[in-house]
C-alpha cells in the first residue's frame, strides 16, 4: 500500500492507497514539534481500527508546506517503516513551471496541478480553500502559469475577531440574507458573500487574461459551501490533493 502524507499549515492528512484506489484517510492538526513517535502512536491507533499493519505499507510520498515537520515525518518513515519517502518538489512533480522563480512554488500547489493534469481537462483554474485561498492556472499545454494568493476564509475570520474587540468568532455558513440584522449575521454575510465576490471577480479576470475558456475546479474543506452559490466553479473535488500525490508517485515509479 502507498501512504500519502499532505502537510498543510493547518492540518496534516494521511491517506492509504491500494493500487490506485483510495482506501482510507485521516487528519490531525499540523504541529511542527510533533515527533515521529507521536505520529506513530496516532497512526497505529487508526491502523488498528482498519486492520492495517505497518508491514502493509511499501511506499510513502510526502507533500509539505511546513519545513519544520519534514524531519519528524521522514524519521517516522525510516524508524517505523524502514522506507525512504518521496518528498514532492519541483524536480519530481512532473509539472512544467512558468514562474519568475520556480523555487517559490509550494508543494501543495504543485500537487494540485499534477492532480488536474492527470485527471481533468486543461486549461484549468484550481481554487484551493485552505489556510490561504489560492487560484492556480494550468494552461492547455499543461504548463503551470502562476496564480493568485488571498487570505483564507478562516484566517480572515480569525483576524477580524482578534483585532475587533466586539466581534466574536463565528461559524462559516451561507446566511439567509445578505443584509445582516445583527452582528453575527452581518459577519456571516461578509465572510460568505465577500468571498463569493472575490472568487467570481478573480476567475473572470484570469479567464480574460488567458483569453480562452478554462475549467474551474475547487478543492479544500469549504469548497462545496462556496461552490453552491456561484456558477463560475465547474466542479468540486475534495480529494484532488490525493489524486495529485498518486499521479506524482505513479510517474516516479514509471521512470525508475
Amino acid at each position: 500500500m502507498l501512504l500519502a502524507i499532505d502537510t498543510g499549515n493547518t492540518n496534516t492528512v494521511f491517506a492509504l492507497f491500494k493500487g490506485n484506489s483510495l482506501e482510507h484517510s485521516w487528519r490531525c492538526k499540523t504541529e511542527s514539534s510533533r515527533s515521529a513517535d507521536e505520529y506513530a502512536v496516532f497512526l497505529k491507533q487508526l491502523f488498528d481500527l482498519e486492520d492495517v499493519k505497518w508491514s502493509d505499507i511499501n511506499d510513502i510520498i510526502i507533500s509539505s508546506v511546513v519545513p519544520d515537520t519534514n524531519f519528524h515525518l521522514v524519521n517516522l518513515c525510516r524508524k517505523y517503516l524502514n522506507i525512504k519517502p518521496i518528498i514532492v518538489d519541483m524536480k519530481n512533480a512532473n509539472v512544467v513551471i512558468d514562474l519568475d522563480n520556480p523555487n517559490e512554488i509550494g508543494a501543495d500547489r504543485l500537487v494540485n496541478a499534477a492532480g488536474v493534469i492527470a485527471n481533468y481537462q486543461t486549461p484549468a483554474i484550481v481554487i484551493d480553500f485552505g489556510t490561504a485561498t489560492t487560484f492556480d492556472v494550468i494552461d492547455k499545454g499543461g504548463i503551470y502559469r502562476g496564480g493568485v494568493i488571498a487570505p483564507g476564509v478562516r484566517l480572515s475570520m480569525s483576524a477580524l475577531s482578534d483585532k475587533a474587540a466586539k466581534l466574536p468568532q463565528i461559524t462559516i455558513k451561507k446566511p439567509k440574507s445578505i443584509i445582516g440584522k445583527n452582528t453575527i449575521d452581518a459577519m456571516k454575510s461578509g465572510m460568505y458573500w465577500g468571498y463569493i465576490g472575490l472568487i467570481e471577480n478573480i476567475i473572470e479576470k484570469i479567464k480574460t487574461e488567458l483569453d480562452e475558456p478554462a475549467f474551474v475546479l475547487a478543492t479544500g474543506g469549504l469548497a462545496p459551501l462556496y461552490a453552491s452559490s456561484t456558477k463560475v466553479i465547474d466542479q468540486v473535488d475534495e480529494s484532488l490533493i490525493f489524486k495529485g500525490l498518486l499521479a506524482i508517485y505513479n510517474n516516479q515509479k514509471s521512470e525508475n
